[in-house]
């Protein structure tokens, strides 16, 4: 019997969970519980995190999971290599659903960078106003560096920034809108992780619009799995298991 857990928290899990539905499989959603008020799931849903791989792995065999699709942030790295691991020691089938990464085009400054701190490395220090568009889990690296920050999250949060202005906003944004944000706020480099969709992409091209630089945080490094990057894609996939292919 199939029987499917969803990592969710992305538009793209949505979307997953739409479709599962509508094909009538056996599912569960899954968040891990950092937004206060997600958006509601046509699946049964549970919100928290699982405790770890031992956690998942008794989740897993308690609730007779036999496939995971793994629709995470591109950088909730630890949910991710907590499924692949565990996946693989309960013999799990599991799936990455996994938007493409953006790449530079003509007109963009990035800079490459392959991790928070080395993004905050990369920051000049005159007291800029720095638009610091990674949410609001990751900012240590960024405490006591001489700069004004511009921070966007989806909801009204704590956070341990000086000098900083903080939006509160859900997406998705337009390139107009961006651009104005930026000019308003004297904002003078973009750090932003790539996290690739639509959603959030309008920041890139305002950035380019303005001739600004972009420090751009690579993706982490995960050990492999299979990924794919449409919600047709996995369904296929899950037809194909179904069948035994």
């Amino acid at each position: 019997m199939t029987r499917i857990l969803l990592l969710g928290g992305t538009t793209e899990a949505g979307a997953m969970a739409r479709a599962l539905s509508e094909a009538g499989t056996e599912a569960v959603f899954s968040y891990a519980g950092r937004t206060e008020n997600p958006a509601p799931q046509p699946l049964p849903t549970r919100i928290g995190g699982f405790g770890g791989v031992e956690g998942l792995l008794l989740f897993l065999r308690e609730n007779g999971i036999s496939h995971v699709i793994d629709a995470t942030h591109p950088f909730a790295e630890g949910m991710s290599r907590n499924a692949i691991a565990a996946c693989a020691r309960a013999g799990v089938a599991l799936i990455a659903l996994e938007r493409p990464a953006w790449t530079p085009q003509p007109g963009d400054r990035w800079t490459r960078v392959a991790d928070y701190a080395a993004a905050a490395r990369a920051l000049p220090g005159d007291g800029s106003t720095v638009f610091l568009a990674i949410g609001r889990q990751n900012l240590a690296p960024f405490v006591g560096l001489n700069h004004r920050w511009l921070l966007r999250f989806a909801e009204v949060a704590a956070h341990p920034l000086r000098d900083a202005t903080l939006i509160a906003s859900r997406g998705p944004y337009t390139v107009a809108g961006d651009v104005a944000l930026m000019q308003r706020h004297a904002v003078a480099h973009v750090v932003a992780k790539n996290a690739g969709g639509r959603a959030a992409e309008a920041k890139l091209a305002a950035a380019r619009q303005l001739g600004l630089p972009v420090v751009m945080i690579d993706r982490p490094a995960l050990p492999h799995r299979r990924s794919v990057a449409t919600v047709a894609e996995v369904m296929a996939w899950l037809h194909g298991a179904d069948r035994g292919v």
